[in-house]
């Protein structure tokens, strides 16, 4: 019999990774940038220029691989992608410790 165990949500926390928090949201990040380039058709070199990297570059973080690639960035190519962002910070409950970082889509 196969042993299923439920994830926590984060893949790269399950996987034990000490940056998981900053990874996940990158991964979140890269999949809304991906998702607004399907939408619009754009090769990746149209959506390079549009997001002022190389294509080389787009490509690794469209396929998962963006450890080279700043949060900041990311947020840059949204709003060159007419998103807008918004950075909100707020204490967390006092039942935990420790904030959290996470990305909400309205």
């Amino acid at each position: 019999m196969i042993e299923i165990e439920q994830g926590s949500g984060n893949v790269y926390a399950d996987l034990g990774m000490a940056d998981a928090s900053e990874m996940q949201v990158k991964a979140q990040l890269a999949a809304e940038i991906g998702s607004i380039l399907k939408d619009r058709c754009l090769t990746q070199v149209q959506a390079a220029k549009i997001l002022g990297m190389p294509q080389p570059k787009l490509s690794e973080m469209l396929r998962g691989r963006f450890r080279g690639i700043s949060d900041s960035k990311m947020i840059d190519c949204l709003a060159r992608l007419g998103r807008d962002v918004q950075i909100v910070v707020k204490a967390a409950p006092k039942s935990r410790p420790e904030g959290k970082v996470e990305v909400v889509f309205a």
